[in-house]
């Protein structure tokens, strides 16, 4: 299949065959490993990790692959990066942390690290569309939601379990919206093997790290730090597909990694706005 291909597959089919073949394919590996018992999660944290899975994971991943189709990858993804400045606005509000300078800095640099290393200066660019800006934004809204509300619940359980419950929740959500029936046919075999392919790639193994990142770091540090997507994207197509770097992009990942580092240093280090 074209590398390209998976971008003329509808949003909703996409984001609903990454989560539904996700959970399958976990929940059978535990189920072998643990036995079904293990997986079980009290009813009140049941609804939380639903919610979760909805709201954060679902929306996310929905939002975000209709932004793309309605705008470019460069405007949904930078759109959706202003995600650290609505996590660390949310934990102010909360009175969860602080506005220490090196907080502030540190969104701020990864927030424009990731602009310029996407490609919003130059080639590319930006390309406005009410309902992409709209679905990119909302995408930015949920990523955010993941990230508070899956540092609380990783903080009590194994992220295997999150991960399958969000997964799960997620695909039934998606089950009530557009039910097997109204999409079995729409698709070849060889679509429907690359949708499960990527599901594995894309979401079980990133999401199992991250939530690992989650469980150790607070959901200000974790998002930035989850701003090095780009920056990896770009290496990788450098690498793999011979694509050239230009200095505006060397640039932003030199300022998005400068974030990283700043965001974990010590609170001690500086103090807060006045």
């Amino acid at each position: 299949m074209p590398a390209g291909q998976a971008l003329q597959i509808d949003p909703l089919i996409l984001s609903q065959s990454r989560t539904t073949f996700s959970f399958l394919v976990l929940f059978l590996v535990l189920v072998v490993r643990r036995g079904w018992k293990k997986l079980k999660v009290p009813s009140a944290d049941f609804g939380r990790i639903v919610l979760l899975g909805v709201l954060g994971v679902a929306a996310s991943n929905y939002f975000y692959y209709l932004a793309i189709q309605k705008t470019n990858v460069a405007t949904a993804i930078i759109l959706q990066y202003t995600a650290p400045i609505l996590v660390l606005l949310y934990m102010l509000a909360r009175g969860r942390q602080k506005a220490t300078l090196r907080r502030v800095s540190a969104v701020a640099l990864a927030v424009v690290g990731s602009a310029l290393a996407i490609g919003v200066v130059g080639a590319g660019g930006f390309r406005l569309n009410p309902v992409g800006v709209l679905a990119a934004m909302l995408a930015a809204v949920s990523f955010s939601f993941y990230n508070i509300a899956g540092h609380n619940i990783l903080a009590r359980y194994d992220r295997w379990i999150v991960l399958l419950y969000t997964t799960f929740s997620a695909g039934a959500f998606w089950l009530v919206v557009n039910p097997p029936w109204k999409l079995a046919a729409h698709y070849s075999a060889q679509a429907w093997g690359f949708l499960l392919v990527f599901a594995v790639v894309s979401v079980l193994a990133p999401f199992s790290l991250y939530f690992a990142g989650l469980q150790h770091l607070e959901p200000t540090r974790a998002i930035v730090v989850s701003c090095l997507e780009p920056v990896f994207s770009i290496i990788i197509a450098a690498i793999a597909l011979g694509e050239g770097m230009r200095p505006v992009q060397v640039l932003g990942m030199v300022v998005v990694l400068a974030a990283i580092v700043l965001v974990q240093l010590p609170d001690a280090v500086v103090e807060p706005i006045e």
